[in-house]
């Protein structure tokens, strides 16, 4: 419908077709007598400055709407400012406009009324008061400028009422004022409401309960989160979150995401998880909450520190100037801080480094280092994070700087080929073809004992704490006790027993033979507990696998129900054949005794080119591992991967959760007889008398 030429173009709401109701109409009416009684001083002649509010028209007819700045029909002197706005003010904020309480009836001061409501965005005591926008108040201000001193003052006055009315009054206010407001205003408003309604969850909440909301986020999301404002970044970066993400992520895979990292010292995660527990429940954030005490222990730890990206962290005390090989550490904290905010590297510092290396393992990129000085084939190998040593047919073992790739020393002795070696920081024991078992001191060079109890060559032995077990070919496993100088022969194998690894802890053994069965010894009794057949070949290796290591899917591969069988012995201890679960898996030894039980899962390697996972516990092959073509010699693992070296020449990596080949490396031109594996690195030996190291 066209208007006329002499109506108003911008439509008032109240005077639209579409008007509200009469009831409606009075109340919004009585909002606007409220707010204009409140804003609008009086002529000098006593005649009000605008006309009722119900017609929205001045006196003279002019409309309100005009976007003419020049023109405000607002008259505004410091008397009549005194009159109206003043007792207002002074009623409702008290605190900037009347120190002593605010004005009774009288004009005498009185105590501001508690029962007044402020809007919580405007409290000055309230945490979450919104921030005023700079661009928006500059903008303002140079629209405010344009207008004359009266328009100014008139202006001022208004934000004062509103500012200083309570809630109700507040929203009397804007009702009045969007009844007067036409379409161009009321677009406007959509505009920038929409902004300023947004709330910074994050800031308004208790730390506590921030922490706990972006405990839930990935990594991804946290990165991004700490790119949205500096509060966001202090809080998505505290070691409170990334604590958790290393506690869910390193050394294991995650539940939710399937992502594991390598390996971290647990020490420090186990020694800070009480500090980071307090500090995420609010100890020690405000002066309402105590201070987390210490550890006795915090005193003598220091930080974590670590001399490249590849090595694994580890805890030490801060040295007096950091070396140019040194990770740079969190800035410097002053002396009275308390001790939930240590001199250390942050979390998300090592989730970082942790990372690098996880997906380093993940596409495959790492450094090779070619380790060559045998003259035969390596058939054994240990390393740790600086020195490499090797043993070979060619009857030597020799002690390699990793970092260099050069030789230190090599040690001899033995007057045959070397299968097996084993060392720690004080000795190296190593077994032999030619039927000997010899203890080293390997950073001196010297040979401090032979043994000489086999009948037939040794060919794998492993030690754990005190104990000592050694395979051979006589078909016997011989176990050493280091405390009380012992020692007793486990028999059962029908052909050559090929390796061993002891559980000190539970006091059992497990070992691998050439009679195609794996079987688990108590070391009490000296009798074998359970036999596990499967293999169709030679089994060669044996790994047990950390016991949190945990395997999801408990059924059995469909291609292994038939072949995978247990078979119960005549001792007593011995538990029912077949996977039928049993209350005491091992026998009621482990039961009466209260022992820790043997590693629930473990990892064999056969000539029949198979890798099997097996539940020690139900006595199933859990799942078999296809992938090389001929005989596997070796294998390692872990809680993250599998790895393992066959005749046909190739090292596999596997993950462990899905049972699928992550990588395949080549390069050896000869069987992979022997690796070793760590967090970073990963080592192969062959019969090319090479020896490749791979760093991630």
């Amino acid at each position: 419908m066209m208007a006329s030429p002499g109506q108003d173009h911008c439509r008032h709401p109240q005077t639209d077709q579409y008007s509200e109701s009469p009831s409606k109409r009075r109340r919004v009416t009585q909002a606007q007598d409220i707010f204009l009684d409140a804003v609008t001083p009086e002529s000098t002649d006593g005649l009000p400055a605008l006309q009722s509010p119900t017609t929205g028209m001045p006196d003279n007819g002019q409309d309100v709407c005009q976007d003419d700045h020049e023109n405000i029909s607002i008259l505004a002197s410091s008397k009549q400012a005194g009159q109206t706005v003043a007792p207002f003010l002074a009623k409702h904020i008290p605190e900037q406009y009347a120190p002593g309480g605010g004005l009774d009836s009288l004009g005498n001061a009185k105590m501001k009324d508690p029962n007044t409501k402020y809007c919580y965005r405007h409290r000055p005591d309230l945490k979450c008061r919104r921030q005023a926008n700079e661009p928006s108040m500059d903008q303002l201000q140079r629209g405010l400028e344009d207008l004359s001193q009266g328009d100014q003052q008139a202006i001022a006055h208004v934000w004062s009422l509103f500012s200083a009315a309570p809630a109700k009054h507040r929203n009397l206010m804007l009702q009045g004022i969007l009844t007067q407001c036409c379409f161009p205003q009321l677009s406007y408003l959509s505009t920038n409401v929409r902004d300023l309604i947004r709330i910074d969850f994050l800031t308004a909440l208790p730390p506590e309960i921030s922490y706990k909301v972006l405990c839930f986020l990935d990594t991804t999301s946290l990165c991004k989160a700490a790119q949205v404002s500096q509060r966001w970044r202090s809080l998505a970066d505290d070691d409170v979150v990334w604590h958790r993400m290393c506690e869910q992520h390193i050394d294991r895979k995650c539940t939710k995401c399937g992502w594991g990292l390598p390996l971290l010292e647990r020490k420090r995660l186990r020694a800070s998880k009480r500090q980071i527990q307090l500090r995420a429940t609010g100890r020690g954030l405000n002066e309402w909450s105590p201070d987390i005490t210490p550890y006795p222990e915090a005193a003598s730890e220091g930080v974590l520190s670590s001399e490249s990206n590849d090595q694994m962290l580890t805890t030490a005390t801060l040295p007096a100037s950091l070396g140019n090989n040194e990770l740079p550490l969190q800035a410097t904290t002053q002396a009275d801080d308390s001790y939930f905010r240590p001199r250390t590297r942050p979390w998300k510092d090592v989730y970082k480094d942790r990372f690098r290396v996880g997906t380093n393992w993940k596409y495959g990129r790492c450094d090779l280092k070619i380790f060559r000085g045998h003259q035969n084939g390596v058939m054994c190998l240990q390393f740790d994070e600086s020195v490499l040593i090797t043993g070979s047919y060619d009857t030597m073992i020799k002690v390699w700087d990793i970092a260099t790739g050069e030789e230190i020393r090599t040690l001899k002795g033995h007057t045959s080929g070397i299968r097996c070696l084993q060392f720690d920081d004080s000795k190296l024991i190593s077994g032999s073809i030619d039927r000997t078992v010899k203890i080293w001191d390997w950073r001196k060079g010297e040979c401090i004992a032979t043994h000489a109890v086999h009948s037939n060559g040794i060919i794998g032995l492993h030690f754990d704490s005190a104990l000592l077990a050694t395979a051979s070919m006589d078909k016997t496993i011989k176990i050493w006790n280091f405390t009380d100088s012992s020692r007793f022969t486990l028999r059962g194998h029908t052909d050559w027993v090929n390796a061993v690894r002891v559980d000190s802890a539970s006091r059992t053994v497990l070992s691998a033979s050439d009679d195609c069965t794996v079987k688990l010894w108590d070391l009490d009794t000296k009798s074998c507990i359970k036999t596990f057949e499967g293999h169709v070949g030679q089994v060669q290796q044996v790994v047990a696998l950390p016991h949190d290591f945990d395997f999801e899917d408990t059924e059995a591969d469909d291609n292994d129900g038939a072949s995978s069988t247990t078979s119960a012995q005549s001792h007593p201890l011995c538990p029912q054949p077949a996977t039928q679960l049993t209350a005491e898996p091992y026998g009621p030894g482990f039961t009466t005794c209260e022992r820790p039980m043997p590693p629930r899962y473990m990892l064999t390697g056969a000539l029949d080119s198979t890798i099997r996972l097996w539940d020690t516990y139900t006595s199933r092959c859990l799942r078999t591992y296809f992938g090389h073509v001929e005989g596997v010699w070796a294998l390692a693992a872990d809680t993250l991967r599998v790895v393992s070296g066959a005749e046909d020449q190739m090292v596999k990596v596997w993950d462990t959760r899905s049972g699928k080949c992550d990588r395949t490396f080549t390069g050896h031109a000869g069987p992979i007889s022997c690796l070793g594996l760590s967090d970073s690195r990963m080592c192969t030996g062959g019969e090319d008398a090479e020896v490749r190291m791979y760093s991630f």
